[in-house]
């Protein structure tokens, strides 16, 4: 029943009030009393002391008794919310104005006398003879002045008044101020949990949206509560939530690709691991099988062949653990100023005689000046090879691969053209992925591997760029942009 946040916070607003009320009414009565005691005494200050004087309750310094007994006689009729007593000076009670049957004390304390006597701060509370136990304001004088024998002891609102106070706050304080406090708690109860209601109301739209959030598998999030104004708590706690999800659900994306380049990877690798570990142990099972049947040149040839499908595993492998590499962030750059046309003239030589034997023409065009790059030059090197090796492989014998190196802004390009069957317009966005074979272009039967896949993050590592384009039938160009100076700028190369 309790257990939502609106329900405990009313239950804490009424327990408060419940509280509130219960102070206010004790302070109201402690402060009633205090100031009713305080101004009856006040007002009655000398009211002993007058007494004496105007009744002539001292003659020839003794007390007249008859007088006395004239004033507790008139005082009781005249003002019953008075008592008069007389005390000796140990303040045992001598005579009185009450009722005989209602006085149980003999005598009263004589501190609050003599405080009184000395005028210190009011109220004071002397004993009340007609209780054991209660307290109340007087006025106390000594008789006689000069040379006193005793005290008149006047209780302030004495038993009748008890009784007319009772009487009015039975009818009066609890009828009307009580029932102008319940009214009061009562509304601010109801504008509290009106208040409260709509503090919450977010609250439990919030609490919404993360149950819906989480019914869906957290996969989706429909917000129920709209951009607010205020920028509270809530207001900040309901963007951090839909930042959250979103941040959520954007991780879910990238692990069910991840999941699913997984998946591709695995069986890609395992076609591509297939075919060189099948034909490699073939020619080994051949060679062992019919080792006395086969002459030295078909023993030479099945060795070779053993020996490429091996070259070409190891190739494979390779390269798997170097992309794995790039991909956990395990490469770390050492980037250094280096000339970018040496750089391609080097790498130009490695593949001259591979494209010598295939009868493809290789050649590099370059500025007069040399062009130099800001990068590491080993893996851009890699990038190189990787992108001459991938053009050798498919372009066709008597066509050409070309080099081309330029300066635009603060940035080196290099362009890698080829000649050939190209590559189909919905097939570019897919060419840097792992072991993309470009099934959908029947011109292009080579296998895929894994080289445009590692430039590219070659490329992510140096803040580079690397695109491709391709004129179907006619050419391939691929297009390298890296910074020349350490502080350079990531930018998209437009073709």
């Amino acid at each position: 029943m309790f257990r939502t946040l609106y329900a405990k916070l009313s239950l804490a607003l009424i327990a408060l009030l419940s509280c509130v009320a219960i102070f206010y009414t004790l302070l109201s009565f402690s402060s009633a009393n205090y100031y009713l005691q305080q101004t009856g005494q006040q007002l009655n200050l000398n009211l002993a002391k007058n007494l004496v004087a105007d009744r002539q309750l001292v003659e020839a310094g003794q007390i007249n008794k008859p007088a006395l007994s004239a004033i507790f006689m008139e005082y009781m009729v005249i003002n019953p919310s008075i008592e008069l007593y007389l005390l000796d000076l140990d303040g045992n009670i001598q005579s009185y104005s009450a009722d005989p049957g209602k006085v149980k004390r003999k005598s009263v304390s004589l501190a609050p006398i003599h405080a009184f006597l000395a005028g210190e701060k009011l109220p004071l509370l002397g004993d009340d003879p007609r209780s054991h136990e209660g307290k109340k304001i007087f006025s106390v004088t000594p008789i006689p002045a000069q040379h006193p024998t005793g005290y008149l002891y006047v209780v302030l609102l004495g038993e009748q008044y008890d009784n007319a106070e009772k009487l009015i706050l039975e009818s009066l304080l609890w009828k009307q101020t009580g029932l102008a406090l319940f009214s009061s708690l009562l509304i601010g109860l109801a504008l509290g949990l009106i208040l409260f209601k709509k503090l919450t109301r977010r609250l439990d739209h919030l609490s919404n949206d993360m149950d819906n959030f989480r019914n869906n598998d957290f996969s989706n999030i429909e917000l129920s509560t709209a951009k607010n104004n205020s920028d509270d708590e809530i207001d900040r706690l309901n963007n951090t939530f839909s930042q959250m999800a979103q941040r959520l659900m954007e991780q879910f994306d990238t692990l069910k690709q991840q999941d699913n380049l997984r998946r591709e990877l695995i069986a890609n690798v395992s076609h591509d691991l297939r075919t060189p570990v099948a034909i490699l142990h073939g020619y080994l099972e051949t060679l062992n099988i019919k080792a006395d049947q086969l002459n030295q040149q078909e023993r030479q040839q099945y060795t070779h062949q053993a020996l490429q499908s091996s070259e070409r595993l190891s190739h494979l492998i390779t390269e798997l653990f170097e992309l794995a590499k790039l991909d956990a962030h395990e490469t770390v750059p050492h980037k250094e100023h280096f000339n970018l046309t040496e750089l391609a003239h080097d790498v130009l030589q490695k593949f001259a005689l591979q494209a010598k034997e295939k009868h493809i023409k290789l050649s590099i065009h370059t500025d007069d000046h040399p062009i130099f790059a800001y990068a590491d030059i080993a893996l851009i090197a890699r990038v190189f090879e990787n992108l001459l090796g991938n053009a050798l492989k498919f372009t066709p014998a008597q066509e050409s691969v070309e080099i081309q190196l330029a300066e635009s802004n603060k940035h080196s390009i290099v362009r890698v053209i080829n000649s050939g069957p190209g590559i189909a317009a919905d097939e570019l966005d897919s060419i840097f992925e792992r072991f993309y074979q470009g099934e959908k272009n029947s011109n292009r039967s080579k296998p895929g591997g894994l080289g445009l896949a590692i430039a590219k993050r070659i490329m992510i590592l140096h803040s580079g760029e690397i695109s491709v384009e391709s004129t179907p039938r006619k050419s391939t160009v691929f297009t390298v942009t890296l910074p020349r100076e350490a502080n350079a700028k990531r930018i998209h190369h437009d073709q």
